[in-house]
């Protein structure tokens, strides 16, 4: 069955044994890996040898590593307004501080010449009580790290990320349009948005510029008070069947990753994976799609309806 767009997900999300979760993946019929934890470890400090087992373990599935899920301005920014503490902060293995950032900038850029991968994700700093209060530092950490990643010839994902000062798709728009550099982009979650207190779709996806979309995470959940109940993708929050069918029609070529974050029934997450994936594979069937003529129009790009 023809397919809108392939399909990957961040590994740790089926298992934390490497092995097992590239199996599950390409049972539902996935291409791509894109790597966050392995082995136990964050993706930024794996050693060469355990990074190059992994990118083995991939390429042994017939797959690709098509971005690094890095936690590269994860952190605390200093000098700052305080936390917002009505967002779970998720680390994912990575106690990196501020002052760590330039080594394992250096790191995540040799991960990414090794494995391949095209895109390193990226984040603003955990999110503080007046974001627009850090918008210029992170503007400017952002720059740098995309003239980083011109010389690695690699693209920057700044993920948009309920726990991180740039949230929401309006956010992303006024990052976007403060840093023109061709080497940023944006990871596109629509559920983070929806966290964040935003309709992401068609409202949010609406204020991003779909040529700066170089990568889009698929989770699904519905939200109360800021707090994410995740389920099944398609079945929650989101509507996914519009924004998947929004993203093909305006011109998107990249790849749409699961990242599952659903506990699962019963707590078995690589059940909530495979539920997920499976869901994600129907989603980008061309069979399944929404035809053009059930969407409206939003922002000058024609978009569904929530």
């Amino acid at each position: 069955m023809a397919q809108l767009f392939r399909t990957a997900a961040i590994t740790d999300e089926f298992s934390p044994e490497l092995e097992t979760a590239l199996r599950s993946m390409a049972e539902v019929g996935m291409t791509g890996a894109e790597l966050r934890m392995v082995f136990g470890k964050n993706i930024a400090d794996l050693t060469d040898e355990e990074l190059d087992r992994a990118i083995g373990m991939v390429r042994s599935h017939g797959m690709e590593i098509v971005s690094i899920a890095s936690p590269l301005l994860k952190c605390t920014l200093p000098d700052a307004p305080e936390v917002d503490a009505r967002f779970q902060q998720d680390s994912f293995a990575a106690i990196h501080r501020f002052e760590d950032q330039p080594r394992i900038t250096e790191r995540i850029f040799e991960v990414a010449r090794r494995t391949g991968a095209q895109i390193v994700r990226v984040f603003s700093y955990w999110r503080t009580v007046q974001p627009e209060a850090c918008f210029e530092r992170v503007v400017e950490a952002l720059g740098k790290l995309a003239d980083d990643g011109a010389r690695h010839n690699v693209t920057i994902g700044i993920e948009n990320e309920h726990a991180c000062n740039i949230a929401t798709g309006e956010e992303t728009a006024r990052v976007l349009a403060a840093l023109d550099h061709p080497n940023l982009k944006v990871v596109w979650d629509p559920a983070n948005a929806l966290v964040s207190g935003e309709n992401p779709f068609p409202e949010g996806y609406g204020r991003v510029p779909v040529p700066r979309i170089v990568h889009v995470h698929a989770k699904d959940c519905r939200v109360a008070a800021h707090k994410p109940e995740f389920g099944p993708l398609g079945e929650m929050g989101i509507d996914w069947p519009g924004q998947v069918a929004a993203l093909a029609r305006d011109g998107y070529r990249g790849w749409i990753s699961l990242e599952t974050h659903w506990p699962g029934p019963g707590g078995d997450k690589h059940q909530a994976s495979m539920i997920c994936g499976r869901n994600l594979q129907r989603l980008v069937s061309t069979s399944s799609s929404p035809d053009s003529t059930t969407v409206g129009t939003a922002h000058g790009r024609r978009t569904g309806s929530n």
